[in-house]
């Protein structure tokens, strides 16, 4: 298999860390979506990231996706998602939770970076940035009222999920979620970025 995008992108290092975690072999290439699109739409003419090329050459498509079929793939191995109704429901609601942080940070990345100041609403932006709050208030309760477990034996898809997203936004929007109020999630993001797997995977 190979992994298709940059690790700066939370959709394509979630991808990546979780294939690692769940032993799954596969080759990683970093291409661009903005400075390599001609050789992404190659590959895939979506040109979305993450893209996975399958070891029949079949190309899928959206994190959750392919996590979905990467877990089938290490069926009776390991599962990155709990079995039981109740923590398989707390887990998806915190990878929700997680992901509509990255998609916000994103919008308001690209607000920042690609729009020309002229054309930029302020409105919308405020909007964005409640969004992303709203996101992590609603992580940082759940972890507080019960702690993600950091271990390369032990994290599930909500840790990598929620690790990744605020990895993510810490580095690229430094100051618009404090990190001094999300006590919780800070301490997740230190220890979950001290395994291997994360460390294997560094986003630049």
């Amino acid at each position: 298999m190979q992994l298709i995008g940059m690790l700066d992108s939370p959709y394509v290092r979630r991808v990546a860390v979780s294939l690692s975690l769940l032993g799954l072999a596969f080759e990683h290439r970093p291409i661009s979506v903005f400075r390599g699109f001609a050789a992404f739409a190659a590959i895939n003419p979506v040109v979305k990231a993450p893209s996975l090329v399958c070891d029949d050459g079949e190309v899928l498509m959206d994190s959750t996706l392919i996590l979905q079929y990467a877990q089938s793939i290490a069926a009776g191995r390991r599962s990155l998602m709990p079995s039981g109704l109740a923590p398989m429901q707390r887990a998806l609601r915190l990878v929700g939770l997680a992901l509509a942080a990255c998609e916000k940070s994103v919008q308001i990345v690209y607000e920042r970076d690609l729009r020309p100041p002229d054309r930029r609403h302020e409105p919308w932006l405020e909007r964005i940035r409640g969004q992303l709050g709203a996101a992590y208030f609603g992580l940082e309760a759940e972890l507080h009222r019960q702690p993600l477990v950091a271990t390369s034996e032990a994290i599930t898809q909500a840790g990598v999920s929620v690790a990744v997203a605020w990895q993510f936004t810490q580095a690229l929007l430094p100051g618009i979620v404090d990190a001094a109020a999300h006590p919780g999630l800070a301490a997740h993001s230190a220890a979950a970025e001290a395994l291997p797997e994360f460390r294997a995977y560094p986003p630049q």
